[in-house]
Parts: C-alpha cells; structure tokens; sequence
C-alpha cells in the first residue's frame, strides 16, 4: 500500500501541474481573442494536398473559398491524374470560384520516391505559386476552416520575425462512438500543449502560414528530403534558426470525422510513431508520463476492489483515486471551454462532446501508452494507403502502395 500511496502522491502533483497548465491555455486563448491582430493581409497561396476522399471534402474545400481576405490563390495538389479527389475538386472550383480576386491552380506532382507522398506532394506544390506570393499557408484536406481562419492565420506574421503561424486540429465526432470521441479527447491533449511559449510551439501541417521569404532563406523544402513529417521537419528548422512559432487559437481547426477503433489505434500509433523517429525527446517523457498514471490509476481501481471484495478498508485508496480523476476532468473541461470559445463558429458541435471528454481522459491515457510502447517497437507507418519504414529523420523507405 506504500508504494500505492507514494506514486499516487506523484500523480496527485503531476495532476495539479497539468491543472494549472491548462489554466494558463485558457488565458492565453482568452488574451488572444482580445488582442486585435495586425492588419496585414499580402497575397497569400493556399496550398492543399489531397488524396482520396476525406469525410466531408466537399465541405471542407468548399471552406477555402469563403474566406474573408482580399486576395489568394488556392493550390490544390496530388500525386496522381486519376486520384478521386481531384473529380471533388473540379466541381468545387466551378461551384465555388465567385470572386475574381481568388485563382486557382491544381498540380499533379507524381508519385514520391525517397519521401513521405504528402512532402512530395508540397514540395512541387511551393514551386507551382502565383508569383505575387508573399506568404505560404498549408492546410489539409480534412479540415474545414471558418471565414475568418486566412485572415487570422496570416496576421502574426506582420512581425517579420515571427517564424511561423500555427493553429491545430480539433476532432468533432459526428455520429458519437467510443473510438470517435476518444480520437478527440486523444488529440485534444496535444492541442493544450501549444501555447505562449513560442520556443516550444510547433508547427502543425494543417494550418500554419509563414512567410516565402523565410521559407526560402531557411531552406525548408530543402529540410523535407527523405521525410514524411512535413510539420515537425518545419519546426526543426524554425527552432534550429531561433525563430519563433505563434499559436493561433483562432486558427484551431475542426475535423468533422468518425473513426472505427482499428482507424483509431492505426491514426493514434502513426502520430506516435513519428514523434518516436522525428522528437524523441517528446517519446521519452509521454511514454514514462503515462506508464505512471495508467499503472496507478487503473492499478489502483484494481486494488480498491480487490479490497472490498476481501473486506478490507479500501476508502483512502478509493479517495486518492477520486482526486486524480477530478483533477483531469477539471483539466479536460477547461481546455474544452477555451478551445469552444476559439472556435465560436462551431462551439456548440465542440460543447456536444463535453460528456467524453471528462469521461474518457483516462482511457486517452492508457491508448497513449499503448501507442508509446508500440512506436518503440516498430517503425513502419500507413498513411493515406502508402507504407513507409521510418529509417531517421532524413530517411524514408516507401513499402508498398
């Protein structure tokens, strides 16, 4: 019971540490909503990647053409003339395309050969820009961004030396389910990560915008050879080149999607995976972090029954359990109440889910052991139906498709 006792203590005060962390995301959202962003709006190419059909795409690329900016050009890129996404795409430009101060450009990049097809696909896609570009903004073709995400998105970088701008994905469950809505309480944690600390931001592939300029001097399509995290080998360049990155909380993107379990454990353990090859140094510490808190939590739940069923007194265990599991659910439910304010347009599809999200934490928890044990143990990934052997950082072998 003693050594239930002391590791309960270190999660009981990691619990606490993670409390206050969230509260200190919610005041930055909330500093952020308030501060008026610079009114700066260059000539923007947006660029997006597809391949195959993504739940809803007709919604979410029908969004890049409602934004609220004066002038941008929408890139939409895949590696192959019969991919089925491009048949979606054509109809949404002649659907879509109202405004003349929007073009558009569709790009057939091939397929890759010694890197992710998506780098591959980005790579041909920066050198294919409307030559007026002054900013760069990726986003992916399973989000669907508000009429306000360009224009916000794009304002930090008034500052010339800002890095990057980045927002994050915010999974909404459509139908419910238990693998859809852990797939958001899942995510959801990474998302509580980004914050004020602009060293220790990173850049989120779906929605991050930064200058041609700096894109250009610090040679990041250079950087993706051999990768297939195109987000994490940006942000390795930007941190390399003491730059900082500045969450957008407005910039908070949503996924309207449903997920099987087996789509849920294969999208959990492919994040994992990379963050295994591309940032050990965050591996480490989530592996150790939910090692502990899985070992207690549900050990000590093992044990409070354990208990009753012997007639022994199970009261403090049970008590020091309760507080974990409040102290988490304190956490998810201010982390959710910020993110529903920063994304006022879809606030009460992200409030629907509050119920999973202080319920199903814990379970969040122990998947991301799993997926930590898992990306330990193997490097291959699956993505968008192509297989790659994550070799290192710079290196990556395509199975098969």
């Amino acid at each position: 019971m003693l050594v239930f006792y002391f590791f309960a203590a270190i999660v009981i005060f990691l619990g606490i540490l993670s409390l206050r962390n969230g509260f200190s995301f919610a005041a930055y959202v909330s500093r952020e909503l308030a501060r008026k962003p610079p009114d700066y709006s260059p000539f923007v190419s947006v660029i997006a990647p597809c391949r195959g059909l993504d739940e809803g795409l007709r919604e979410n690329l029908a969004a890049l053409f409602h934004q609220d900016y004066p002038a941008y050009q929408i890139v939409f890129v895949t590696d192959n003339a019969d991919d089925l996404s491009l048949g979606v795409i054509d109809k949404t430009i002649q659907q879509e395309t109202v405004k003349k101060e929007i073009t558009t450009r569709i790009v057939i990049a091939g397929e890759a050969v010694d890197c992710g097809q998506k780098v591959h696909n980005l790579k041909v896609a920066v050198t294919q820009v409307d030559p007026r570009c002054e900013v760069l903004v990726f986003v992916d073709s399973d989000v669907r961004p508000h009429s306000e995400w360009l224009r916000t998105l794009v304002a930090p970088l008034a500052d010339a030396g800002i890095g990057a701008a980045t927002g994050y994905r915010w999974f909404i469950a459509m139908k419910g389910g238990l693998a859809s809505n852990l797939r958001s309480v899942w995510n959801a944690s990474i998302a509580s990560a980004l914050g004020a600390n602009e060293d220790k931001n990173f850049c989120w592939g779906g929605s991050t915008a930064i200058r041609r300029a700096t894109f250009e001097k610090q040679k990041i399509r250079d950087a993706w050879c051999g990768t297939v995290s195109d987000d994490f080998a940006m942000t390795h360049v930007i941190q390399q080149a003491k730059l900082p990155i500045h969450f957008v909380p407005g910039c908070l993107v949503p996924s309207f999607e449903n997920c099987t379990m087996k789509e849920l454990l294969e999208f959990s353990n492919r994040q994992l995976k990379i963050t295994r090859v591309y940032s050990p140094q965050l591996w480490t510490p989530l592996l150790i972090g939910s090692l502990l808190f899985t070992g207690v939590f549900f050990g000590g739940v093992a044990l409070v029954i354990v208990r009753a069923v012997m007639g022994l007194n199970f009261i403090f265990p049970l008590l020091l359990l309760v507080v974990i599991f409040i102290l988490g659910a304190a956490k998810a439910y201010v982390r959710l109440k910020a993110v529903s304010l920063a994304q006022s347009h879809y606030q009460e599809q992200i409030l629907r889910s509050l119920w999973s999200h202080l319920l199903l934490w814990p379970l969040a928890s122990a998947l991301f052991l799993w997926n930590a044990v898992v990306a330990g143990f193997s490097r291959r990934i699956q993505w968008r139906g192509i297989s790659y052997e994550l070799k290192s950082r710079s290196e990556a072998v395509i199975i098969r498709e």
